[in-house]
């Protein structure tokens, strides 16, 4: 890695969730929440929104929650069944009334699974309720469209390619209109009727986001001659409810590589699906306990807010660099292998006035403080299926 060549700042709110009433967090559990390091919450979450209207209880209940546990709020407004006077209305009492001063919304979620809906209609119904949210509060920022599924290859001839003509004829028409360019990603099950995945087959998952994210950003400027900014406002590693990988080990460890990635194609805002599931495998937290996806927000919580340029020689390793404020060095090193690894490190650019911290996520340890290491030495030890931040001082 190279701390001279600073890439730019790290936006806080990559450590988002999605989050909903069909899902609350016990109070019980509020304390985990705000020491999780999440920073942003997006509501109602999945499909719920375009189910149902958010009564002002909800509303008021969720800033409430998004105050206490110090999380950025956003809100999906129904695009399905909804109206344009409806949406104006939650703008209204949301920023108007109450002065919540709610930055981020979208409309509808996943439009492309309506029954029978086109990206053409969903344009059509799209504008009308976006220029009445704007003229309620000109300074909110609209997400979308929220497409379910981007494909992860440019191969035309792929089964989800159609889902990026939909991020492409909705900005034609909507670009305009448009803060930040947002999809979301499910990569398993691969088809409806493969198995369930399998340890290697999440292994060498995460380099589809090393195609995803530039592709994305290719499709904004071919469709409205310049860039905008990007958000991933679901991800997770399957889209069952009933599959057993969001509750595993190894989807902690994917997901600790994924947001890395996103981090390092800076994207803006990122939303793992979901905070809480009581009945489900989603969420980071379940009833009475987390699950082990909760312990990497513990280990980005610590990470730096200065991206630097970083790679790895390695295909199973991955690593994300960044300086805290103070001048200190982060390294988060994610290794997907099922073995342990030794890998050399070249640092340029920085000199540490001592040892580095070492924080610990793997199979024994949940995110916990294992000794120091000097980096000096030029290599690393990596625990089999592991994420390891290093936190470096710099000297004076």
């Amino acid at each position: 890695m190279d701390a001279s060549q600073p890439i730019g700042a790290i936006n806080p709110f990559v450590y988002g969730v999605n989050y909903g009433p069909w899902a609350l967090v016990p109070v019980d559990m509020w304390p985990m929440v705000a020491s999780s390091g999440v920073t942003y919450l997006r509501f109602p979450a999945g499909n719920w929104g375009d189910q149902n209207n958010i009564s002002e209880p909800q509303l008021d209940l969720f800033i409430t929650q998004a105050r206490q546990w110090h999380a950025e709020p956003h809100i999906h407004v129904r695009l399905q069944n909804g109206t344009p006077e409806q949406a104006a209305e939650l703008v209204r009492y949301a920023n108007i009334e109450k002065g919540y001063n709610v930055r981020y919304w979208s409309i509808g979620n996943e439009p492309n699974l309506f029954k029978d809906y086109t990206v053409d209609q969903f344009n059509k119904d799209w504008r009308p309720i976006a220029e009445a949210m704007l003229k309620v509060d000109p300074k909110i920022i609209l997400t979308g469209p929220e497409v379910s599924q981007y494909p992860p290859t440019t191969d035309p001839s792929d089964y989800q390619a159609p889902l990026r003509e939909w991020v492409r004829q909705f900005l034609k028409v909507n670009g305009d209109l448009v803060g930040l360019v947002s999809i979301h990603r499910y990569p398993f099950p691969l088809s409806m009727n493969s198995g369930a995945e399998t340890d290697d087959q999440i292994r060498a998952n995460p380099n589809e986001w090393d195609t995803i994210i530039p592709d994305l950003h290719a499709v904004i400027k071919d469709a409205i001659g310049h860039d905008l900014p990007v958000a991933v406002t679901e991800v997770n590693s399957n889209w069952d409810n009933g599959a057993s990988a969001p509750t595993t080990f190894i989807h902690a460890i994917w997901w600790a590589d994924v947001l890395g990635r996103l981090i390092r194609q800076q994207v803006e805002i990122v939303n793992y699906f979901a905070l809480f599931t009581k009945d489900s495998n989603f969420g980071l937290l379940a009833r009475y306990d987390a699950r082990p996806a909760y312990y990497v927000y513990l280990l980005y919580k610590q990470f730096g807010t200065q991206l630097l340029t970083s790679a790895s020689t390695d295909n199973d390793v991955s690593v994300t660099a960044a300086t805290k404020d103070d001048g200190s060095l982060t390294l988060m090193v994610v290794n997907r292998a099922a073995e342990a690894k030794t890998i050399p490190l070249a640092i340029k650019g920085f000199t540490a006035s001592g040892a580095a911290a070492v924080w610990l996520l793997d199979k024994d340890h949940k995110a916990e403080n294992t000794g120091t290491q000097d980096l000096s030495t030029g290599t690393l030890s990596l625990p089999a299926e592991s994420v390891t931040l290093y936190i470096a001082p710099a000297s004076k």
